[in-house]
């Protein structure tokens, strides 16, 4: 199956969309690791139904998904090791035009961090970027005391542009984001080298 088509391999992940019949393991990890992911990502509205304990909400989130994917608007992954799931990555609003842009985000079981699954994944979500999607700019925005992930970013030195003041509304409170970026040129001339930093 093509990277388009929906799998991405590393030599110790598989990336690929999420499909109904994940719910059990997705459910299990999101559930189990609700506090420590609550304060990095928007909250649920009140009345909207809960994908971590709800199968046909879960069903229509991957849908919903697959629709992004036809429309070339998104591309999102589930990251796995072996048969476990162990996070998301997903390169999502993507921008044509002059702009040729897309943003990425990821989370990882709190259980595998530390492990470089985070970065190894994020470099397939850079390679789909710049090799499949053909986009010119990738942006990936931290909350400045998410040191987990700021790591992620590091590790690969990926440039840091600044802070954007009160970017997102994060569990209810508006938050500044540090803001990376990588250009394609800039995949050009260090993917070789992100190989070796990611397998080191």
């Amino acid at each position: 199956m093509s990277a388009l088509a929906g799998e991405l391999y590393t030599s110790r992940l598989m990336l690929r969309p999420l499909r109904a019949a994940d719910f059990p393991a997705w459910s299990e990890v999101r559930i189990r690791c609700a506090d420590y992911l609550r304060v990095w990502e928007p909250a649920r509205p009140p009345d909207a139904p809960d994908p971590s304990t709800d199968p046909v909400a879960f069903a229509t989130r991957c849908a919903s998904r697959d629709r992004e994917r036809q429309l070339g608007v998104a591309y999102a992954h589930g990251i796995f090791r072996g048969r476990n799931l162990v996070g998301e990555m997903n390169l999502s609003n993507v921008r044509r035009g002059p702009f040729q842009s897309g943003d990425i985000g990821y989370w990882v079981d709190q259980r595998c961090t530390g492990n470089g699954i985070a970065p190894e994944a994020l470099l397939a979500a850079l390679g789909l970027a710049f090799e499949q999607v053909d986009l010119h700019r990738v942006e990936i925005s931290i909350i400045p005391r998410n040191s987990r992930s700021r790591r992620v970013v590091e590790k690969l030195g990926i440039r840091e542009e600044g802070v954007a003041r009160e970017f997102l509304e994060i569990n209810g409170v508006w938050e500044d984001h540090s803001r990376y970026a990588m250009t394609s040129q800039e995949w050009l001339e260090r993917s070789d080298e992100l190989q070796r930093l990611v397998q080191g």
